[in-house]
């Protein structure tokens, strides 16, 4: 019975997508225009990304708003690029604020925060070795392309070319016509789509999140302290990808770690690679909302999202050398955090909310 209600719920989330760009098409040409002033460059694009996904408090919300977007054809894949990176930064907020739970007993707090900010360093990290190679090269749109023109094709799915795409539509014109009925001017008609398509995502995610939650719900735990002691990062990261794709949430799984390792039963060591198994598990949100999206940088996006992920683990996971530098940061921040409690709100006010805000309304 409960899968059932996971199926229903994944259609209320692609109808979701789907009403999504239907209303972000409907705001016009001078929405778009003013969209693109606002986030004019990489560097503002990243930021507003971040910023979203901190607002919205999902990683998933705000990848699938950001695939409904260039779904739409309002953002190119130029800026979409740097706002996923962003979105990436963005999720690890909820980790940080899980940590904080700790706060008043210092062996703990120091244990769960270093767990946290391992994320916080890792992707921060990410972004800072990816975006400007992927500046300079467009290497990752430009796999992401090739994927995608061999997967669905370069061109505009029509309405009927996807069994998908025609069960998501139906929905979609019946709730287009009723609302279209209202006396509201034509751009509170779009606002009303795009608010009814934001509600369906954000309603979507959070019962299929509880739901998948309940489904594995014991199992979690217990394929995490299988991970001890198995000595190998891939089994970590493949428990990660699996955990995080089973409860729909990348949020719940890092989260998740944050208490386990302040109560000492995950090592920092066995956090790490679960939580880069988290990212990738993730990025499927982005790819199912592209089945919901008409145009092909839907999925191009969504693609750029995994190899994202992929390619920042594969750069940085292997070198010890390399791999070492997240966690001796997060070793070092926990460390000055438990002697200076009083930082850490800084710390989470600056990271994610102060920075991301001065680099969209001042560098955009």
């Amino acid at each position: 019975m409960r899968g059932v209600i996971v199926l229903l719920l994944l259609y209320v989330f692609l109808v979701g997508v789907a009403l999504l760009e239907v209303g972000i098409a409907g705001l016009g040409e001078d929405f778009t225009t003013g969209l693109l002033d606002r986030v004019a460059n990489p560097v503002a694009g990243l930021f507003a990304g971040l910023l979203f996904t901190v607002l919205v408090q999902s990683s998933s919300v705000s990848t699938s708003a950001i695939v409904g977007l260039v779904g739409a054809g309002t953002i190119p894949l130029g800026l979409a690029v740097p706002m996923i990176m962003g979105a990436n930064i963005g999720t690890t907020v909820t980790n940080t604020l899980a940590a904080l739970g700790n706060i008043r007993r210092p062996n703990e707090f120091r244990a769960g925060f270093a767990a946290a900010t391992l994320h916080d360093y890792f992707k921060l990290m990410s972004v800072a070795i990816l975006l400007p190679l992927e500046l300079a090269t467009n290497f990752l749109t430009n796999t992401s392309v090739w994927l995608t023109a061999r997967l669905r094709g370069t061109e505009v799915s029509e309405v009927g070319s996807s069994p998908i795409r025609t069960a998501v539509k139906l929905p979609v014109d019946a709730i287009e016509n009723l609302v279209a009925r209202l006396p509201l001017p034509t751009i509170l008609l779009a606002i009303l789509l795009l608010a009814l398509g934001l509600g369906a995502i954000f309603s979507a995610l959070g019962l299929l999140t509880k739901n998948m939650r309940l489904m594995v719900a014991g199992g979690i735990e217990q394929a995490m302290n299988r991970v001890i002691g198995k000595g190998g990062g891939a089994v970590g990261i493949l428990v990660g990808i699996l955990v995080t794709v089973a409860v729909q949430s990348s949020s719940i799984t890092t989260a998740m770690l944050v208490p386990m390792a302040a109560a000492g039963v995950l090592t920092l060591r066995n956090v790490y690679p679960i939580t880069l198994g988290a990212n990738v598990g993730t990025t499927i949100t982005a790819l199912l909302a592209s089945l919901a999206v008409q145009r092909p940088e839907g999925l191009t996006i969504a693609l750029v999202h995994t190899l994202f992920n992929l390619v920042a683990i594969a750069i940085i996971y292997p070198i010890p050398l390399i791999r070492d530098l997240p966690l001796r940061a997060a070793l070092w921040t926990a460390n000055v955090a438990t002697e200076h409690r009083s930082l850490v709100l800084g710390y989470v006010i600056g990271l994610f909310i102060v920075i991301p805000v001065v680099g969209v309304f001042v560098l955009g």
